[in-house]
């Protein structure tokens, strides 16, 4: 399996949880942030109906790269190229998170400046670099990718990541459980 096999898995199944749980998929709609998940147009500031996805046109890390002189992973780079999405909950062994996913191409933007300060914090601190996906409930502590052996990591902002959680993003992804 891929790592975009395992993200569609997930988000498959993402989806089936909630409808099984008869809870919908909703976000208040916002007129100035437009995106293809929103199943319905609707009042500003109305509840609507969204879903994840699939990026038509993939999104592009290439001026990312550029701008640091690196080459980024190629799984984490095939993980925010696949779907448009609001951020998924999930559960793994070792408590919540959210997987960062980004809304429209205004996002995806946003979520590369905020790489980009990332690694420049990392190279500052004489870290080696990494590349966070998602975000826990425990302040601070985000979940990236090793950028040179793309293993996940479970890193507190600031300091070297001290526990791998996967092998690979494939593999994380494999162990997580949709959650409301």
């Amino acid at each position: 399996m891929s790592i975009v096999s395992a993200l569609q898995s997930f988000v498959s199944e993402y989806v089936d949880y909630y409808q099984n749980n008869q809870q919908p998929l909703v976000i208040q709609y916002d007129k100035n942030w437009p995106s293809p998940c929103y199943q319905q147009n609707g009042e500003q500031d109305e509840w609507v109906n969204w879903r994840p996805i699939l990026q038509t046109a993939p999104a592009s890390f290439e001026h990312f790269e550029q701008a640091l002189d690196l080459k980024m992973d190629e799984q984490l780079k095939q993980y925010y190229t696949c779907f448009w999405s609001d951020n998924l909950n999930a559960n793994t062994e070792r408590g919540n998170l959210q997987l960062l996913m980004p809304w429209n191409e205004e996002d995806f933007e946003r979520l590369q400046k905020n790489l980009v300060a990332h690694v420049l914090m990392k190279r500052r601190l004489g870290q080696e670099e990494t590349l966070f996906f998602a975000i826990t409930d425990e302040d601070d502590f985000i979940v990236s990718v090793h950028n040179q052996s793309g293993k996940v990591m479970l890193e507190q902002v600031g300091l070297e990541p001290k526990e791998t959680l996967a092998e690979s993003l494939e593999e994380f992804i494999q162990q997580l459980s949709p959650r409301i």
